[in-house]
This record gives structure tokens, sequence and C-alpha cells, in this order.
């Protein structure tokens, strides 16, 4: 049997056979309009089902022009949250009250600027982080706990900090280059299984004889 199932709604089952509902398949989770997510990318909350969409990422609405675009097997904490360009103020002007957002026919600012939100494939980001609206980060990066994300965050990079900051990379230039090449998150799920054993080593050039 696979470890992973990709129609699951909730992918996590416990030790003693518990299915623990908190953590929830993205995919499966969100039906958002502005929201596009790979499989098996997950979020744990403790709401329910149907607020994962409002919980992650507040301020997006429907009618929103950015898209938040999740990448496959990202790993999103429990407290972490997305804020998205209709979270802004006006701030040209002599005050930053948001007048206009208190009736339909004037609501937002077109004029304000906005990116789409990108997270790569395999991303990690832990407990309580904050991530500003039009951030890239890149496949395999690391968000520490607590962080707040106001700036692009390479591949395979840790950043921490308010505002978060470069820690380290986790390999070198040259293995960054091979795994980007690679892109194991690409492959089918039965080879990425058949092979779990050479991912969870970091054997790059097993890694790359499979490939």
């Amino acid at each position: 049997m696979p470890l992973l199932n990709a129609d699951a709604l909730h992918p996590i089952t416990l030790s003693d056979g518990t299915i623990y509902k908190d953590t929830v398949h993205l995919k499966h989770a969100v039906t958002h309009p502005r929201m596009e997510i790979g499989d098996f990318s997950y979020f744990t909350h403790s709401g329910t089902v149907e607020e994962t969409a409002g919980i992650l990422a507040p301020y997006l609405f429907p009618t929103s022009r950015e898209k938040l675009v999740i990448g496959r097997y990202a790993q999103i904490a429990r407290g972490s949250y997305f804020i998205s360009a209709d979270a802004n103020h006006p701030m040209d002007g002599f005050t930053t009250y948001p007048f206009r957002i208190f009736k339909p026919e004037t609501f937002g600012y077109a004029n304000l600027p906005y990116r789409d939100t990108l997270v790569g494939h395999d991303v990690w980001i832990c407990h309580n982080a904050t991530i500003m609206s039009g951030i890239t980060i890149g496949h395999g990066a690391i968000v520490a706990a607590e962080s707040v994300v106001t700036r692009d965050v390479p591949p395979y990079a840790i950043v921490g900090g308010n505002p978060a900051r470069l820690i380290r990379m986790r390999y070198s230039d040259s293995i960054i280059k091979r795994l980007l090449r690679i892109a194991w998150w690409d492959w089918p799920l039965d080879k990425v299984e058949a092979n779990l054993s050479i991912l969870e080593r970091g054997d790059i050039d097993a890694l790359e004889a499979v490939c």
C-alpha cells in the first residue's frame, strides 16, 4: 500500500489508526478561485475544512486580482498564513484609512500594486510564519517558525526572523542545480516512493541515476 494517498482529504493517520483531522490536503480542502495548489501539499489548522482557505489567506477574495499558487509536496504548519495585496492600505495621500472598501461600488484600490504569491515544490513553512504579498518561495526552501517573509526566497534556502533573512543554503550551488534539474516532485508517485530511501538519505548521485 502506498504511503501517500493523493485522494485523501486528511493525509495523516496516527499510529493507533486515528485520522488526524487538523491536517488537510489543500487541493481537496480548498475551492477558492484564486488559489492553485499541487498534489500532496498539506496545511494544519484548528478550523473546519470549509474555513481552510480563509485561515490560509484571510485577505484573498474571489474577486482579488492576484493568485496564491502552491506547488506539490508543500508542508505548511499551524498558524502560518499569507497576507495578500487586498490587505494593503493606500499610503500615497495623507491618510491610510481605507474609506473605499465600505461600499461595493468603490471596494478596492485598483492602483495599488500586486503580484501573485508563488510557493514552490517541497517547501516547508514552519509554525506561525507570515508570508507577505507577491513573494516567491523557491523549491526546497525552509521558512523558520515565527518568520515574516518580505522578500523572495531562493530555492533550497533556509530563512528566518522578522523580517526573514537568509540563515544558510541547504546545499552547495552545484547540488542545487542538479536537484532542480532532477525535479523529483514531477515524478509519478510510485517512482517517488520506490526511491524514497535515496531521497531521505540525500544521495545526489543515486538520485540522478534513477532520474
